[in-house]
Order: structure tokens, then sequence, then C-alpha cells
């Protein structure tokens, strides 16, 4: 049992009457029930001609196969925020746990997350991309929605490259975030 509950709007009140729910969670109550479930690790580049930004996703979901089609969300609180949200491509950076170095530079602010030139180049289409991670997926952006302090972006996938592919039912060691802390997934983390 948990440590506190809070009654949801009736599903008849709609999405709609969400901005004017009272007993709506608190923003500690939410992140406590957010810090046990764990999330892959993403990073997100873009240049909206500006300069290139990047950020650390946990949000990173696949919608659609046909369309390929993903979305994620950024807190309007990140540096990156205004240039991904301005941008009309991004790449989207699937890491797993070789890549942990990539998701704590683009997760420190303050930060130059481009210093190191040998570490990032730009695609032909001029979209900033990190050399050697698991994979990544350069994609077009489709549709951009205000969701609290943040924003969700769709996105349309246009091109991918995996340098280390994982085969079905392989843990290939993924890389995700639990409880405010880096993971890897492993043969020693399989239950089944």
């Amino acid at each position: 049992m948990g440590q506190f509950t809070h009654a949801a709007a009736s599903d008849d009140e709609g999405l709609s009457a969400s901005a004017s729910l009272t007993g709506s969670l608190s923003a500690d109550e939410f992140k406590a029930v957010f810090r046990g479930h764990p999330g892959g690790v993403a990073v997100i580049t873009a240049d909206a001609g500006n300069g290139p930004v990047a950020l650390t996703a946990t949000s990173v979901s696949s919608v659609s196969a046909e369309p390929p089609l993903l979305i994620f969300s950024i807190s309007s609180q990140s540096s990156a925020a205004p240039t991904i949200s301005a941008a009309g491509t991004i790449v989207v950076h699937l890491l797993d746990s070789a890549d942990v170095d990539v998701a704590r530079l683009a997760a420190t602010s303050g930060v130059d997350r481009f210093a190191d030139t040998t570490a990032w180049s730009r695609l032909t289409s001029g979209e900033p991309v990190y050399h050697g991670v698991r994979a990544w997926v350069r994609c077009s952006v489709i549709d951009r929605m205000d969701a609290g302090g943040s924003t969700v972006i769709a996105a349309h996938a246009l091109q991918a490259s995996i340098d280390r592919d994982v085969e079905p039912g392989a843990h290939g060691d993924a890389l995700v975030y639990h409880n405010r802390t880096w993971h890897r997934l492993g043969d020693h983390s399989r239950l089944t």
C-alpha cells in the first residue's frame, strides 16, 4: 500500500476538466510515484539556427510503426527547450549502458555539451548527432502540445542508425533511469 492516494476525476469529466481539478497530487507526490518507475534513457539534439542543444530524456516512447512515430516531453525549465521546441527536425539518441557519459553530459546544466568536437558531428541535413551511441533516429517534428510546464513533441522517424543492435529477447545492456540513478539491465536483472 502506498503512502498516499488521491481520487481522480471521473471518466465522464474528460481531459478538458484536468486544468480545474481539485485534489490532484502535489508535485512531490507525483515525483514519488514515478521515482519507482524506470525509464529508458535518450538524448535529444537539435539546432534551430542558434547552435546545437542537447538534453537527456526518459520520456521517449514509440507510438506507431506505420507510420513510424515517437513522442517525448521536454520541461520548459530546460535550457534546451526553446531550441528543441522551435526545431523542425531533431535527433533522438537511444542509449545503452556504454553511453552513460553522453546521458550525463546532456543532463548536466551549465556545461557546453558540444565542446568536445570529436564526440559529435552534423548529419548532411544539419542536425547534431553524437558518435558511437547505440542508436539514433532523425525525426521531423509533426506536432507540439503544451502540457503543464512541459511540451509534448510528436515526431516522424525519417532516418536511423544502429551501432549496437539488440537481438529479440536479449538484454542489450539497456540504460535505464530509476529512483534518481542510472542502471544497466543485463542477465542479472532478467526475471523470466
